[in-house]
């Protein structure tokens, strides 16, 4: 498969290797809090949700106690899925949102508005009570303990950080945003790196939800805090939404490419995008990343976005042939119709993103991919108030048109960016692997399994190699570390490409594979704040 001694695009950068555990993050603090149970006798779920809680805390610039969240499960030679994604309000309607904005066309992106039901607590109470070994109450120790006493900014964080405060400084007089400001843009509170934060009522709401084992949260007073909140400020989200959310167990879909099986969880998710890009892209055999090879990766994703967006949405209400995007025969369909030049895709613009993603191995093998995440950065803007919990806005992509797939409804998840990867091979697994950034996750999923698989990449060497990704129609941007004649060669295809200086924007990544003799090789994201611990 991968070659780990692949100096290519290497940048004095080498793999991480280790044999008995292994976590994956953006940030050194997170993982080591999932190392801290490794070496307490957990198990890499464990790790997994120590690591999640963790960066509720240290990198709340992505994700917090209002986030979603996704995993994928290597447990016992065994794989599961988990969807904790949470659906729209019962009380919410077109109509209803359009009362109280006016007559918008697309839903609101900040305010209690899009806040949808959070499922990343009850991610980590169901993965624990299925998987864990170790008490729920020490699991959440290093996460309490960091929003207790304080932690340093890393420069990325604070970056993200200050690029937020620039987002939400319209609404600075608004009284919802309120306690937005009071826990996250304090005057005086330096946002330089190094800076120390403490966000007590985190702390306070971490440990209540280890002693409830998550119900604090969903029937108790956080729930009921929450409530209180979306009632004062005309939000739809309720007591009853939250203490009716359940997490769907799902069998992840995976798709056969050059020899091996990438794995991704089924709808609400956009991970079958993935899949549809590769399923596509296994029809042809490329030996360099060249511009043919760029080509057909550009007119495979433009495609599964057509279809994706076209399909993709709560399990319930997806299109019914939205599974047939990764049948063999739909993929040489496809195939089949990418031609020299650029085609040009109906689909809407994507928005940005806001996600944490990690992986986790232990000594037993088992591994975990999980990704959960507020959307947009810090998400709604909302922070209820005295509980630290900043809420997503998943509800930001549902669709305002009645004959849309993804059209608004009472009690839907809606189409969801975030996606955990994993890959097998011969039905043994190798290992999980994400890469984050909204609409940018799978067209990362399919540049990393590709420089993994196709080119032997190792994890480090997959990650760091340049990316490109996807805007609108013909557009796409590229790092400026691509090689200026495949630009050129692009252009002449029919592809508009923007060289993009800003490197955080073509998303983060992670990933461990491991190796025949069970030792694990672990990647990081060379663009961002991001740590690998292991023993």
């Amino acid at each position: 498969m991968f070659d780990v001694h692949h100096q290519v695009y290497a940048s004095n950068r080498y793999p991480v290797i280790a044999k008995n555990g292994m976590v994956c993050t953006g940030h050194n603090l997170a993982s080591a809090a999932g190392l801290e149970m490794l070496r307490r006798g957990g198990n890499a779920i464990d790790a997994a949700i120590a690591t999640a809680a963790a960066l509720t805390v240290v990198e709340p610039t992505a994700n917090g106690l209002g986030s979603d969240a996704f995993a994928i499960v290597w447990f016992k030679n065994k794989m599961y899925g988990l969807n904790s994604s949470g659906r729209s309000p019962q009380g919410i309607t077109i109509e209803k949102v359009k009362d109280l904005h006016g007559n918008i066309s697309r839903m609101p992106t900040d305010g209690w508005t899009p806040v949808t039901v959070p499922g990343a607590v009850k991610a980590w109470t169901e993965l624990h009570e299925r998987f864990g070994v170790l008490p729920f109450k020490e699991v959440l120790e290093p996460a309490i303990r960091y929003a207790r006493d304080g932690f340093p900014l890393t420069p990325e964080i604070s970056r993200m950080w200050k690029q937020a405060c620039e987002r939400f400084k319209s609404h600075r007089n608004e009284d919802a945003f309120q306690e937005w400001f009071a826990t996250f843009h304090k005057e005086g509170v330096s946002l330089e790196p190094g800076s120390i934060m403490v966000l007590k009522h985190h702390a306070r709401s971490l440990q209540m939800i280890a002693d409830s084992k998550g119900k604090a949260f969903y029937e108790g007073e956080l729930a009921k805090a929450i409530d209180a909140d979306s009632k004062k400020h005309h939000g739809f989200l309720r007591y009853e939404d939250l203490a009716a959310h359940e997490v769907l167990w799902q069998e992840p879909l995976h798709v056969h490419y050059h020899d091996h099986d990438i794995w991704e969880l089924p709808p609400n998710g956009q991970g079958i995008v993935a899949l549809h890009a590769l399923n596509t892209l296994k029809e042809f055999h490329f030996e360099k990343r060249d511009e043919k090879m760029f080509h057909h990766q550009f007119e495979a994703m433009k495609m599964a976005f057509a279809d994706g967006m076209a399909t993709i949405s709560d399990p319930v209400a997806a299109h019914p042939d939205v599974l047939r995007m990764i049948d063999a025969s739909f993929g040489k369909m496809r195939a089949s119709q990418i031609q020299e030049q650029a085609l040009m895709p109906q689909v809407a613009m994507p928005y940005k993103s806001g996600t944490v993603y990690l992986c986790t191995a232990d000594c037993e093998g088992n591994m975990v991919s999980f990704i959960q995440s507020n959307y947009m950065g810090f998400g709604s803007g909302i922070v209820v108030k005295d509980t630290g919990i900043a809420l997503q806005n998943r509800g930001a992509d549902f669709s305002l048109c009645e004959t849309d797939v993804n059209v608004l409804r009472p009690q839907k998840r809606s189409y969801h960016t975030i996606i955990p990867g994993f890959i097998t091979r011969n039905g043994k697994a190798l290992g999980p692997f994400g890469v984050m950034g909204g609409y940018m996750q799978p067209q990362g999923h399919v540049q990393v399994a590709m420089n993994l698989i196709d080119f032997h990449l190792n994890p480090q060497m997959a990650l760091d190699a340049p990316r490109w990704q996807w805007i609108k129609d013909k557009t796409f941007r590229v790092e400026k570390s691509f090689d200026a004649t495949i630009i050129d060669a692009l252009r002449k295809r029919g592809h508009q490409i923007c060289v993009e200086e800003e490197v955080s924007s073509f998303g983060r990544g992670q990933m461990i594979m491991r190796m025949e003799n069970g030792v694990y090789v672990g990647g990081c994201e060379s663009r961002t704040d991001s740590n690998i611990a292991c023993y």
